[in-house]
């Protein structure tokens, strides 16, 4: 499988949307719902009812990718976030395409040392 690069920004539509939603409507889902915008080179996560499968919307630069996964036997762990959009990290996503519980996924915290003697 193919990673992507750290420095992206994730954006997680958590509700279900319908997959016969092409690049023009998830764009427009992008931009008029998650009031975002879907030309900001950022990766943004749509799922089905189901959690069977998911679509990556990416802008390039001058043109959109549209990416899709579908698993044949298990479904993905979704988030139970409030949120209508979710924010992630690329590390995170990969997690969530590798089939992990994306929602007990803890880091440590980051500490900040101002010396180290």
């Amino acid at each position: 499988m193919f990673r992507f690069d750290e420095n992206l920004k994730v954006y997680l539509h958590r509700d279900p949307v319908d997959f016969r939603y092409g690049m023009n409507s998830l764009s427009i889902l992008v931009e008029q719902v998650m009031q975002l915008n879907p030309m900001d080179s950022s990766l943004y996560i749509f799922g089905n009812r189901r959690h069977d499968r998911i679509k990556i919307l990416f802008w390039d630069g001058s043109g959109f990718w549209l990416m899709t996964k579908r698993l044949e036997a298990s479904r993905f762990m979704w988030p139970n976030n409030k949120a209508e959009v979710v924010t992630m990290t690329t590390s995170v996503l990969h997690a969530l395409l590798d089939g992990d519980d994306i929602t007990t996924v803890r880091r440590h915290p980051k500490q900040e040392y101002l010396r180290v003697s």
